[in-house]
């Protein structure tokens, strides 16, 4: 683990001391493991992204794209 020097304005820190104290833990563990959730977070919100662009088609064209008659067709749904 490393250490880090941060800098916070005073109502921030005590904010931060009444929950760490709520919480029975440090405010360095406590910015710790909001730090971790949030990479957490985004890491899952990539991953979601990444899955939402990926191009799939959900019919069966011959180019890249449905044509209009494609996309209209339902027989394949029944």
């Amino acid at each position: 683990m490393k250490n880090v020097t941060i800098t916070v304005e005073d109502d921030v820190l005590e904010w931060a001391r009444v929950k760490a104290a709520r919480e029975n833990t440090s405010v360095s563990r406590l910015l710790g493991i909001w730090m971790k959730e949030k990479r957490l977070q985004e890491d899952a919100y990539e991953v979601a992204k990444r899955s939402a662009l990926q191009f799939r088609s959900w019919g069966k064209s011959d180019g890249p794209f449905l044509t209009r008659d494609e996309m209209y067709d339902r027989t394949g749904f029944r």
